[in-house]
């Protein structure tokens, strides 16, 4: 047992040499305890994440493609998107002291997570992920409403993020401009899972990091219209109305729970 989650540090050790190796002197970062290496690797990697995937995403659907997905009045300014990069650089701190705890839970051996898919195969790879997928999404469906429905928790956590509740002040970079308790409990369905799915690591990792990416796609209000995808078009009917589409990567809990509100049938009723 020793042996395999030695498998664990070895892959994080790994992880933490590309990229703290890659952007930092050694002596700034090689003499920190393993966690804290962790750490510094992961708060490195969110910031780089959150700022290219916003910065090309933005230059793209503002610039490349003006007038073409979004309005010219619907465009941000760049005021209200500086407050959203200010508040989620105020958060990432701690935002990255999840991912840090989950992989140290990993290697001590707390988790049920496994560290190569030939342990267990590619059939049970792929039923695995589909059970934590399916997890993730009914745990960040019911964290998310309770944020909106027990009124302290929305008052002092979520409302950080509702402030952007129009086409026109949403963007990418609102994606984790959140109060930092409220992005780390919308994230912890990825960590609660470790305990009862069995967990291929770095999939799991990779996971964690494309929240990144698909929080930024979900605020740019385009809809893609790709069914069940809970795309942005769905999202920015959350931000307005407050009380639909909770849902994360997909509509189905919304659609069972009757939250469902369709951005198709909203466009239907502004021309009718």
């Amino acid at each position: 047992m020793g042996e395999y989650l030695k498998e664990f540090v070895d892959e994080t050790a790994w992880y933490n040499i590309l990229v703290l190796g890659s952007l930092l002197p050694t002596k700034l970062w090689d003499p920190l305890p393993h966690i804290f290496q962790t750490w510094l690797r992961n708060y490195i990697a969110g910031n780089l994440l959150y700022f290219i995937s916003g910065f090309l995403w933005c230059f793209y659907i503002y610039y490349l493609k003006r007038n073409v997905h979004v309005p010219k009045d619907a465009i941000p300014t760049n005021k209200a998107m500086l407050l959203q990069i200010y508040v989620a650089m105020k958060a990432m701190p701690w935002y990255c002291a999840l991912p840090t705890l989950s992989e140290y839970m990993v290697e001590i051996g707390w988790t049920k997570c496994y560290a190569r898919i030939s342990d267990i195969g590619w059939l049970m790879y792929v039923v695995y992920l589909f059970i934590y997928l399916a997890f993730v999404e009914f745990g960040i469906y019911w964290m998310h409403r309770q944020l909106h429905d027990i009124k302290p928790l929305y008052k002092y956590l979520h409302a950080t993020h509702h402030i952007y509740n129009k086409q026109n002040t949403l963007s990418p970079f609102a994606g984790l401009a959140f109060h930092p308790l409220d992005g780390i409990l919308q994230a912890v369905p990825h960590v609660i899972a470790l305990f009862i799915i069995p967990t291929h690591f770095r999939t799991h990792i990779g996971l964690l990091f494309l929240e990144g990416i698909w929080t930024t796609n979900i605020h740019d209000c385009i809809h893609g219209n790709l069914w069940p995808i809970m795309g942005a078009g769905y999202h920015t009917i959350h931000h307005t109305t407050y009380r639909h589409n909770y849902g994360h990567y997909t509509i189905w809990m919304d659609w069972m729970l009757g939250t469902l509100r369709d951005p198709v049938d909203d466009e239907g009723k502004k021309v009718t």
